[in-house]
């Protein structure tokens, strides 16, 4: 990423950037799918929210996952509206970087997208992910159904003892209903296919999660 700010503490709402009313502009179309960054969604289609690290990398994970529709670089978890990348990157909106997940249920399960979640970071380190360090790289899951919510902490609690296994510690991802999801600048969408060569720090990280299917090439 350009900015690694290492803000470690989130700020509280009457301390967050004010934001703006205007949101930040995006194309109408996704790079890789085909299909529209911005809803509304075609009927049928659920939606997820995942920080998990850098977002180049993470948006790339899952829109190689079939029956996933469509994948867009944004921020939540914060309170500044509208947030840009350098507010975010400051620490001071309360944001993470995410990607929203637009996904047909009658072809890709929640727990598969769990699954490709848990097995491609770290989820073990707080304010950070690898050498990027700050409030905008830690490991969420903003579920937007009650069903999502349980889902996802039973999959936390599935998982935990085989990080441990492998000599890692408490999980502290942040789980929790979705706020307010911002996309990110137009250059953030899908990255990776626009600069194959860029940053990326996600991929698997030898942990296997029981739960999901696992991708197949």
């Amino acid at each position: 990423m350009f900015l690694r700010y290492k803000k470690l503490e989130l700020p509280t709402p009457d301390k967050a950037l004010p934001g703006r009313l205007i949101e930040i502009p995006v194309a109408d179309t996704h790079t890789v799918l085909g299909t529209p960054l911005k809803g509304p969604w075609p009927a049928g289609l659920e939606t997820a929210v995942f920080g998990m690290g850098c977002f180049w990398g993470a948006e790339r994970i899952f829109w190689e996952i079939p029956g996933v529709y469509s994948t867009s670089a944004g921020y939540a978890g914060g309170f500044t509206e509208n947030p840009t990348y350098e507010e975010t990157c400051s620490g001071s909106t309360g944001h993470t970087e995410v990607v929203q997940v637009v996904y047909d249920p009658a072809k890709v399960t929640y727990e598969t997208l769990l699954k490709a979640f848990w097995e491609n970071h770290n989820p073990t380190q707080g304010m950070r992910q690898g050498n990027d360090k700050g409030t905008q790289y830690r490991s969420a899951i903003y579920t937007t159904t009650p069903a999502q919510a349980k889902t996802a902490q039973d999959s936390l609690e599935a998982f935990q003892p085989i990080v441990k296994t492998a000599g890692h510690g408490a999980i502290t991802t942040e789980i929790k209903p979705l706020g307010a999801y911002y996309y990110a600048e137009n250059y953030h969408q899908q990255y990776l296919d626009k600069n194959p060569g860029g940053y990326c720090n996600h991929g698997p990280n030898g942990m296997t999660c029981p739960i999901g299917v696992a991708k197949t090439a």
